[in-house]
Formats: structure tokens, sequence, C-alpha cells
């Protein structure tokens, strides 16, 4: 009976210390043998009828995962295409609340409008800084510079009050944290992280009466019928939010499919638990360094201020982290282990 442990190691063999999932995630073995063989099937001159079967079930192993019926999930290459789409259905003079510092795919394209009214305040402000008035309040489940989770309950609650739309993207979470779409009216998360699949993949959380939204980057694959839909305007577009998918980069989701199939073996609340162990682990060890990192309780990202500048000098000791802002990002997840933190502390005493 194969067990977390067994089941992580027959899938990665890093060959350093790999600590930067929140840049992007290791790819699983058997997504390395799924996208070899989808450039087999392209290099032969094969039918592509399973790669774009591969779509289809990535798109229903993403539903799972977030708990929405598949027909809300519509299928995209970014979060910022995404969050275009959305701010493109905002009237002119909207107000959209947003949180300092976040990512800039969640909040640029409110402000390439030009005709939105951008509000900014520090996270921990943000539900009670929802206002009559507030069209959309636009945040990350998880922020990519510290870790810091939402208060996504109070968020929503705070956003019916008022009668505001929510957006959150889970491109820092979804995988580790897990992934409650139904908190929010849109939710969004790229899939190279965390998902641990390639990149060019992202995925898009719509409300069963579509939110709203017009599929301004609708082509052949929007329509209901995508086969029948290739040549003048689409007569029929798809009655799921599949009418928001953009033709996908097949590869991709070619080797999705296996990654997010093995986070449904493993089991979200398995990695999220290991996760935070090995995180906790680090936040223990940096106060024995006389370190303190960013406040962020219940994150598998953990940053520690001033120690930025010593990323170069860790990866040539074959330890992957980010510097962000100055400071050191470790993120934690399924295939480290505790001796990976350990190294990790041992060179930044050195």
């Amino acid at each position: 009976m194969e067990t977390f442990e067994s089941l992580v190691r027959a899938e990665f063999a890093p060959k350093n210390t790999f600590l930067n999932t929140a840049s992007s995630g290791l790819l699983p073995a058997r997504t390395v043998a799924a996208l070899h063989e989808a450039v087999r099937i392209r290099a032969d001159g094969r039918p592509l009828d399973s790669l774009f079967a591969d779509v289809e079930a990535s798109r229903a192993a993403f539903a799972r995962l977030a708990g929405v019926p598949v027909g809300r999930v519509a299928a995209g290459a970014s979060v910022a295409a995404h969050t275009g789409l959305i701010a493109a259905s905002l009237p002119a003079g909207a107000e959209v609340l947003t949180a300092e510092d976040d990512f800039t795919s969640v909040v640029n394209p409110f402000h390439t409008r030009g005709d939105l009214k951008v509000r900014a305040v520090p996270l921990e402000r943000l539900a009670e800084s929802v206002r009559p008035g507030t069209a959309l309040v636009a945040v990350s489940a998880a922020q990519s510079a510290d870790g810091r989770i939402a208060d996504l309950p109070a968020l929503r609650e705070a956003a019916r009050t008022h009668g505001a739309r929510t957006y959150v993207d889970w491109s820092q979470a979804a995988g580790w944290l897990p992934l409650a779409a139904d908190t929010a009216d849109y939710s969004v998360a790229i899939c190279f992280k965390w998902l641990l699949g390639p990149h060019g993949a992202a995925f898009l959380v719509v409300p069963e009466d579509l939110g709203g939204l017009t599929p301004l980057l609708a082509g052949w694959v929007a329509g209901e019928k995508p086969w029948d839909s290739c040549y003048g305007p689409v007569t029929e577009l798809a009655h799921s939010a599949r009418r928001f998918d953009v033709s996908p980069a097949l590869f991709s989701y070619a080797g999705l499919r296996h990654s997010l199939a093995l986070v449904e073996e493993l089991g979200v609340d398995a990695v999220h638990a290991h996760d935070l162990a090995l995180a906790d682990r680090f936040r223990a060890g940096l106060a024995t360094l006389d370190r303190a990192p960013l406040p962020a309780p219940g994150s598998a990202i953990v940053s520690v201020p001033g120690l930025g500048h010593r990323q170069p000098e860790l990866s040539r000791a074959g330890i992957e982290v980010s510097d962000r802002a100055g400071n050191l990002r470790a993120s934690f997840h399924l295939y480290n282990t505790a001796a990976d933190v350990d190294r990790l502390l041992d060179v930044l005493a050195g």
C-alpha cells in the first residue's frame, strides 16, 4: 500500500534543495512522461484528440479541487488574462478595492482600464474597507511576497453586506491550502506552482449565472460545438464557463492532467499538514539564528527580511529560494523534507 512518502518519492527526485515552489513547482515523473508522449504525438503526426481530452480532464480535476461543478470552470493561460476579463465587465467609474502590493496580475488590468477607481489598503484591513459603492474586491488568497493569508470569510461577508463582488487569486494557495472557490464570486489560479503543472494553463471559476462577463477573447473553442465554430462568427457560445476559454496550450494540459491527478491522490489536507510542518520548522529554526520572518501564520511561504541578498549564494550551494523585495522567500511543498529545512538553516547560520 502506497503512503504519502512513497508516492511522493516515486514522483520526485530533485537534484538540489528546491524550496522555491512559490516561483514554480517541480514536475512529477508522470507529468514529464505525459509531456514526452504529447511531443511524440505531434512529431508522429497522430490525431490530437487525446490532447484535447486532456484539457477537459484537467478542467474536471480542477473543478473537483475547487469544489464546484465543471460547468463553472473556464480554461485559459494566465491570471492576467482572466483579470482582464473581469476588469472589462465593470462599468466606467466603478470602485475596485485591492490589497496593497498584491501580485501585479491580480491588480494591474484594473489600473490599465483607466476609467476605474482602484483603491488599495493593507491586507489586514481589506474586509473592513469594503464600503457602499465598492463594485469588486480583488485579492490573492495567499500573498506572493510573504505568504500572508487573506481572511476570505470576513471578506465575503463584508462584500455581501455592501453588494460587492469578490475576485480571489488562488495561485499561491491552490495545492496546499484547500481551495474554496465558493468563498468568492470569481476564483482564478495558474497551475505551474503548487499544482505542479507546466506553464501555460490557468483556470477561472465563475458563478452559475456566468457573472455578467462578456467573452471578449472568444474563439472557436468558446462555441457550444467548437468544431462547428471554426469559420465566421460563433453562432452559439458555450452554455457553460467554457465560453470564456481561449485556445489551449495542448502540451501544458497534457502534463497538467497528471499533475492534478497526483494532487488528488495525495489529498490537499495531507499536503497542507506536510507543508505547514516544514514551514513551522523553518520558523522555529530562524529563532535560533535571532531572525524573525514576516508574520504569515498558517502559511507554507516564509519570508525573512534582510536576507534576500543571500539568494545567489544559496543557489551556488544548491539551495533554491527567492529574493523578493530584499526578503528571502522560502516555500515548502510536498517533495520537501525536514532535511531540506535543516540544510537551509545550516547555510544561513554559516
